[in-house]
């Protein structure tokens, strides 16, 4: 199979969670492009409706949709049993829907926390145990794990999030190993400050939002280095130096200079 993200997904069928906007949006564009057929999930039925039949009209793709809130624990199974009930063969699953809140653990709704640890890590678990093992049976497949670079330190005042990355990277990291042999890739995409909608809904503050890249431009990277068989890819120049020079530091240390980033009394 092709290395090239063009065509290595043409003609296959591609399942994106959160694909109604920012990344997940972008790498449905980028499939689609590239010949893909698309299975697309998110909350806002009109809105994948919409994108659905856009993407298919200029491309001339399949795409289907499925409304689901991943943050009910049922919803990656409604997922699997839409796919299969249309005998759909998922070459490569994009685990790409998540979310974060910005601010003081004892300030935020308990309930909003555990939806992110729900929709963040269970249900990109469920999605992947889902799906992996026909995969292994054919002996061929993808998934793709969208992280952060707040997976690879501790990152006050977004802590939890920071956490569930840091799942969704090891998760990534070791399954990639477990599954290399039957020829089924994994890859870990580390995006860090992105223009999507993540800021607005997270809430955190202009000044800790630094260096963005374009959706588009993570999409792309996230493509071609799943494409390439890399296990962790992160995006963009700064976050790469970032992310190496945190390996040399201890973690009490980073712990403290992001908490000077990120606190919201400064």
């Amino acid at each position: 199979m092709s290395d090239d993200p063009r065509d290595r997904w043409s003609k296959k069928w591609a399942l994106i969670t959160g694909a109604s906007a920012g990344i997940g949006l972008e790498i449905a564009k980028q499939l689609a492009a590239g010949g893909a057929n698309l299975v697309l999930t998110a909350r806002r039925a009109d809105r994948l409706k919409s994108i659905a039949e856009e993407l298919s009209a200029k491309h001339h793709v399949q795409t289907e949709t499925f409304s689901a809130d991943l943050a009910r624990p049922g919803a990656a199974d409604e997922i699997f049993e839409f796919t299969t009930g249309k005998k759909f063969e998922i070459e490569l699953l994009v685990n790409n829907a998540g979310f974060g809140a910005f601010g003081r653990t004892d300030q935020t709704e308990p309930a909003r926390l555990l939806e992110m640890v729900q929709v963040n890590c269970a249900a990109v678990l469920a999605l992947t145990r889902l799906y992996l093992p026909a995969m292994i049976e054919r002996r061929h497949g993808d998934i793709l794990i969208v992280s952060s670079v707040a997976a690879f330190q501790p990152v006050p005042f977004i802590s939890a999030y920071a956490a569930t990355k840091a799942f969704d990277l090891l998760f990534a990291e070791g399954l990639a190993e477990e599954v290399r042999e039957f020829g089924v890739r994994v890859s870990a995409l580390c995006p860090g400050s992105t223009t999507t909608e993540f800021q607005q809904v997270a809430q955190q503050p202009d000044r800790s939002f630094r260096y963005p890249e374009t959706a588009e431009k993570v999409a792309r990277v996230g493509l071609k280095g799943m494409a390439q068989g890399k296990v962790t890819v992160i995006s963009g120049f700064q976050n790469r130096l970032m992310v190496e020079t945190e390996r040399f530091a201890p973690r009490r240390f980073t712990a403290r200079m992001a908490k000077r980033v990120m606190d919201p009394r400064e």
